[in-house]
């Protein structure tokens, strides 16, 4: 991450559904917000090339950019990586269980995007916390927790009380 850059409170996580509208969600970012990047079902040499445009953008629009899976160059840091080595900017966990919060701030990463908060289009069916088990799960959590799953800023702002650091999402940015 770049010096005395501030954790972001909007994020948003690619995905391969986005399509073109990836660049608009770019642009509708706030500046200073972050973006998840991952893309896994690309060859390496397809992800390669899309991460560097987006991280033009990124630049550009001082967004924080994240890279989830294989390390990419030119990257803030990297998301849901438990790798021994040597920390490099940015390091962010999912969380979908009150341990694996523990285990996050137990190994020094910067934040963790709790999810799923609310029913989400990106896993059909799967079941969601909702605002109780969400609240029970990063109760006194020590550690930054960005809310994922069905999140917009209404529903983000329903959750201030719980403490919340910020949100995430890929629908809200491409609506």
């Amino acid at each position: 991450m770049r010096a005395r850059q501030p954790l972001p409170r909007q994020w948003l996580m690619t995905d391969p559904r986005i399509g073109e509208a990836l660049w608009d969600a770019l642009e509708r970012l706030p500046r200073g917000a972050g973006v998840v990047f991952r893309h896994y079902q690309l060859s390496p040499r397809e992800r390669a090339a899309l991460f560097a445009r987006v991280r033009r953008i990124a630049r550009r629009r001082r967004l924080v950019l994240l890279v989830a899976g294989a390390r990419l160059p030119g990257a803030d840091g990297r998301h849901g990586t438990r790798s021994a080595a040597p920390k490099q900017g940015l390091a962010t966990r999912p969380a979908h269980h009150r341990r694996d919060v523990v285990a996050a701030r137990r190994d020094g990463v910067d934040a963790v995007f709790a999810s799923p908060v609310f029913a989400t289009r990106s896993h059909p069916g799967a079941p969601a916390l909702g605002r109780v088990r969400f609240g029970m799960m990063i109760r006194g959590a020590g550690i930054p927790v960005i809310a994922l799953g069905g999140m917009d800023a209404r529903r983000a702002r329903s959750l201030a009380g719980f403490g919340v650091h910020g949100w995430a999402a890929i629908d809200a940015w491409t609506r």
